[in-house]
């Protein structure tokens, strides 16, 4: 009996950590997606074209993008030039 209520006051949490798990899954497959940051790279000129941020945050923004597309074309082993 008291297996099943220690069961079931730890479900709600075991829930929470699965979710969290899947999050992290999520948010580190994003962060290595190349693809995904080359998007990011366009929205920025965009926004930038479309005077929605001015040129030393867009300046900054980009030097960030561009230095994790790099770091990843690094870690699938391209040649980055």
């Amino acid at each position: 009996m008291a297996f099943l209520v220690d069961d079931i006051l730890i479900l709600p949490f075991k829930g929470l950590l699965g979710i969290f798990k899947e999050l992290q899954k999520y948010v580190d497959q994003e962060l290595s997606d190349k693809e995904h940051w080359q998007r990011k790279l366009l929205e920025l000129q965009l926004r930038y074209e479309l005077d929605e941020i001015g040129e030393e945050e867009y300046k900054a923004q980009e030097i960030e993008i561009v230095e994790k597309i790099t770091a990843i074309q690094e870690s699938e082993g391209e040649i980055v030039e």
